[in-house]
Formats: structure tokens, C-alpha cells, sequence
């Protein structure tokens, strides 16, 4: 039985535990995120009185908690000594981990990324697949080495992208899909039948975290759309009306034939102020149906007297 140590946070961590179970493995120790953010006695006091999704998780099933302040720690280090894991699955993590880390485990440091590589390499392709309107992503497990996820390949698996697809509907897919893989990959590794592929590195890519999200209609509606589906539901896309920033919602937006009089990109062709509504022409002649709200870095809002007064049919957004 492969002895297994699972490092990580949120759903990809929480299948990673999932399916090393189903795959019959000892899980030894988890490491969460948790405890390299907050101090031990405020952790200990969140643990009792507002418990995480990975807490939960982690109790439900009695696991061993590696108390520790970083993965690179001598702490931690210590505690894999003592732990003598096959494997050592990471599944979103924040650290880089050092090669005196990845080396302890005597089969291998795994990491689970959520594309595939080689492409889409970086902190965030469930955004970066959608927002280039890719038709599929995928996860892979590869091995840890000296780089971000630069290692050899030891399984994948694709994963379709639907047009109403957003950042946390493709998330939900990949960390499932996730939990199949590592299950079988874990009966693979303990039957010695695994052999790893290198990444060629001639078709990868890297995208870091996102930083424009301002819409920007002399593009495509669909371009636009894509935006405002991919950063949900890490934060929200947006358009300015003169100085007022209005925060463009996922649930309620559409894209719509453009059957108006109106010709110009960023043209306001219509308002419905009960469904909290903008009509707003694109660089190919289409109408995007903004769901929008006001935004402020200190509240959001919305307030029919904005809508009503701040924009006018045929007024040009810039």
C-alpha cells in the first residue's frame, strides 16, 4: 500500500484526498494552506468556531495534520522524515518547493495542475482557457521539479469547454476529473507501470495572474463575454460610464443580434432598468446584454436613479 502525504487547499486538494482514498493508499499526512497563513492560535480558534471547507475535510476523515509554517520548513522536513511517504500529491499551492523537499518521497513529488500542459503553465488556467475561448483544458499530474510546472507528464485528462462555462463551473469539472486520475494513477505507481513523458517544450505556454479585466467593446461580443465568464468567481469584469465603474455580472449577461440603427462599438442601444440591464454594441456588430452593477472599491451597488440617469440610449462608451 503506497503511503501518501497531500499538500494543498480548496477543492483540487479535497478530491486529492478523495481519490487517493478510492485508490486504497495511506494517506500519512495533509498539509493545508491554512497553517502556513495563520497563526496557531488564531487557526485553532477558527478550527473551532468558523471550521474551512480542508478542516472539515481533513476531520471527517481523522487525517494527520502536519503542523508546520512552510513546506520548505525544516519542520516539515522533519515531519516527511518521520513520515517515510511514497508520494507526496500537491494540489494548488502558493510556495515554490524546494528540490531537497520534492527528493524525500522515494517514488515522487506530484503535482496536479489543472490544463494541459504544457500549455496554459501558470497560476490560473481555468481564466486563461476561457478567456481564449479554448473548446478544452484538461488536468495533469506531473512530477515536481526545479520549475513550475515544468515536469515530466504521468497522466492527463481532457476536459471540454461548454460556451456557458465560467472560471467556477470549469473548476468544478477539472477537480472531479481529477479525482478519477489520481486514483488510477496511484494503482498505475503501485504497479510500477508508469512511465513519464517530457514536456516538449516547444508548445508550452505560461500565463500569469489575471490583471485586465476591463471590457473593451471595440472587440468581439463574444471576446467580451469571455472575459466576463472567466474571472468568475474570483472578481468581476468592468466598464467605465465617464468616471463610474460598473462591475459586469455573469448571471444575466447574453449576447444578442444587433437589430438597432446603430453601427458604432461601445454604442449604449438599450436599458432596462429592472433587470438591471445595458445593451451595449460590439466590434462585430453583435449587442452584449450587461447584467451590471455600480462598483467602488469600498461597496458595490446598484440603484435604478444610476441607470436611469447615467446612461442614454446612443451615448458611446470609451
Amino acid at each position: 500500500m503506497l503511503r501518501v502525504v497531500i499538500i494543498g487547499y480548496g477543492e483540487m486538494f479535497t478530491n486529492l484526498i478523495a481519490g487517493t482514498l478510492d485508490a486504497n493508499c495511506e494517506i500519512v499526512g495533509v498539509f493545508r494552506k491554512e497553517m502556513t497563513k495563520l497563526p496557531a492560535i488564531i487557526r485553532k480558534f477558527k478550527d473551532m468556531f468558523l471550521p474551512s471547507l480542508d478542516y472539515n475535510y481533513i476531520k471527517s476523515y481523522n487525517l494527520h495534520e502536519i503542523n508546520a509554517r512552510s513546506v520548505n520548513s525544516e519542520k516539515f522536513k522533519k515531519a516527511l522524515l518521520k513520515l517515510n511517504p511514497d508520494i507526496i500529491l500537491v494540489g494548488s499551492w502558493g510556495e515554490k518547493i524546494s528540490k531537497e523537499i520534492y527528493n524525500l518521497p522515494t517514488i515522487a513529488a506530484i503535482n496536479a495542475h489543472p490544463s494541459l500542459l504544457p500549455k496554459y503553465r501558470g497560476p490560473n488556467p481555468y481564466f486563461w482557457t476561457i478567456r481564449n475561448r479554448e473548446l478544452s483544458s484538461g488536468v495533469t499530474f506531473h512530477i515536481i521539479d526545479e520549475n513550475f510546472d515544468t515536469g515530466a507528464i504521468l497522466a492527463q485528462e481532457e476536459i471540454k469547454i461548454f460556451p456557458s462555462d465560467t472560471g467556477k463551473t470549469l473548476k468544478d469539472r477539472t477537480v472531479l476529473a481529477a479525482r478519477g486520475v489520481v486514483c488510477e494513477l496511484l494503482k498505475d505507481l503501485g504497479e510500477d507501470i508508469i512511465i513519464p513523458l517530457t514536456q516538449i517544450e516547444d508548445k508550452s505556454s505560461y500565463y500569469s495572474q489575471p490583471s485586465d479585466l476591463e471590457l473593451d467593446f471595440r472587440n468581439s461580443a463574444e471576446e467580451n463575454y469571455a472575459l466576463i465568464r472567466a474571472i468568475y468567481p474570483w472578481g468581476n469584469a468592468y466598464f467605465y460610464n465617464e468616471t463610474r465603474c460598473m462591475a459586469a455580472m455573469v448571471h444575466g449577461t447574453e449576447i444578442l443580434e444587433n437589430k438597432t440603427e446603430f453601427s458604432h462599438p461601445g454604442t449604449v442601444t438599450g436599458i432596462n432598468i429592472n433587470n438591471k440591464t445595458i445593451d451595449i454594441l460590439c466590434g462585430d456588430n453583435k449587442i452584449l446584454r450587461i447584467k451590471s452593477e455600480n462598483y467602488n472599491t469600498y461597496d458595490r451597488f446598484f440603484t435604478k436613479s444610476a441607470i436611469k440617469y447615467d446612461f442614454k440610449i446612443g451615448h458611446i462608451l470609451h
